[in-house]
């Protein structure tokens, strides 16, 4: 068994944290170059939506596949292949004139960087050396410090375009996301066989997971997820703006996401070894759809905002640390990339619609309640779809293998 505070872990656990911080940091300040980008080149919100959605589609849709080449070949250089395809997104983002060159730059391409250097290909590396009862909490370390990212990352954004334009901004933003190639190469290696789960190529593993109920619920509860953060995300700074209150407020409350986050995040490990993980997924998700529903019914002013920021922020990543230790749990770690970038690809077509759909709400009624409200109803849905899970290790994992 690998030890948990080995120096292999260590590195593999510290390099995977500053990735995901780079990673998501990046995209969590994204809904900032809407305004000044649409603006100065007569787009609309809905073709930067698209945008958006196109990203987080593509990233879900090549996620499986990055996965499954960092379970067999090992996870680095995946990673930084990924790395150099969205450095190049953004500066592509950074010299886009026309709607078509949007879409591919700031869509395919950013898309395809992220499925390489994104949650599962990370998660499958450290889960793989650390010991399956302590796999969640592990995953919550990593979580929580690479939520510093989301964190940090968005009020520099909105500084630096202040500073020096959303050109100048996207530029920059470039340079730190070519630092996740040397954080890839940190991660070399290819994956060790510890003997504890039994031989298993993909197409039995697929199988395996197909015909799990408890996986196929995971994957429709996911998908609510990604709804959730990215129309959120997105548009977050223009529901603040259309609610007549200033950029910096959305600055803010995009920085109190990110610090209830981290807390958030590190909770959720914690928990995770205390209640099931199952559970503790399904009152996440009630808890979101109830503060939705709040913030409908509350005055649309700051403290409001910040106060559903925080709150919500601590329910932001919460769920990840324990989707993939679901997932780890059940199936074992030897297929985690695929099996949780296919979880994760119904977590992007949320991520898709969520982005998509609130640029058109608001550009056909000039307002976002409709995705709102139908947030609320997705986050019951979801609370729903996790308790009846049977969280229990599959049967190939229960039988005992042979030295």
């Amino acid at each position: 068994m690998g030890q948990v505070l080995g120096r292999k872990q260590l590195i593999v656990m510290g390099a995977g944290a500053g990735l995901l911080a780079v990673a998501l940091g990046v995209r969590q300040g994204m809904g900032f170059f809407l305004v000044p980008m649409t603006i100065d080149l007569g787009w609309s919100r809905e073709l930067f939506g698209l945008a958006m959605a196109l990203q987080n589609l593509i990233w879900g849709l090549f996620q499986p596949l990055a996965g499954g080449l960092a379970d067999r070949f090992g996870s680095g250089r995946v990673i930084m292949g990924g790395a150099g395809l969205y450095a190049l997104g953004v500066i592509g983002m950074a010299s886009a004139v026309t709607p078509t060159e949007l879409l591919i730059s700031g869509g395919v391409l950013i898309g395809l960087g992220m499925s390489g250097c994104g949650i599962s290909v990370v998660y499958g590396a450290v889960a793989r050396l650390v010991v399956p009862e302590r796999r969640t909490y592990a995953l919550a370390i990593v979580s929580t410090i690479g939520a510093l990212g989301p964190f940090v990352l968005p009020k520099v954004t909105q500084v630096v375009i202040g500073d020096y334009g959303w050109y100048g901004a996207l530029v920059a933003t470039a340079v730190i996301v070519a630092l996740m190639i040397p954080l890839g190469g940190m991660m070399r290696g290819k994956p060790e066989d510890d003997g504890s789960e039994a031989p298993q190529n993909w197409t039995a593993a697929l199988s395996e997971a197909r015909k799990n109920r408890g996986y196929l619920l995971l994957v429709a509860g996911f998908f609510v997820c990604g709804f959730h953060v990215t129309f959120i995300g997105t548009h977050l700074p223009g529901f603040v703006a259309w609610c007549g209150l200033g950029i910096g407020v959305a600055g803010t409350a995009l920085t109190i996401i990110g610090g209830g986050n981290i807390m958030g995040t590190y909770l959720a490990g914690v928990l995770s070894n205390r209640f099931r993980q199952k559970n503790l997924l399904s009152l996440i998700y009630l808890a979101r759809a109830a503060l939705i529903a709040w913030l409908m019914l509350m005055p649309k002013t700051e403290l409001t905002i910040f106060i559903f920021s925080g709150v919500f922020g601590f329910l932001w990543l919460s769920t990840v640390p324990l989707t993939s230790g679901l997932v780890a749990k059940i199936f074992g770690a030897r297929h985690l990339g695929m099996l949780f970038g296919l979880v994760f690809f119904s977590h992007q077509v949320g991520a898709f619609l969520g982005a998509w759909l609130g640029g058109l709400n608001f550009d056909v009624t000039g307002n976002y309640n409709a995705v709102w409200y139908t947030s609320i109803l997705l986050g019951l849905l979801a609370a729903a779809l996790h308790w009846p899970i049977r969280d229990q290790p599959v049967e190939r994992l229960m039988t005992p293998q042979s030295a």
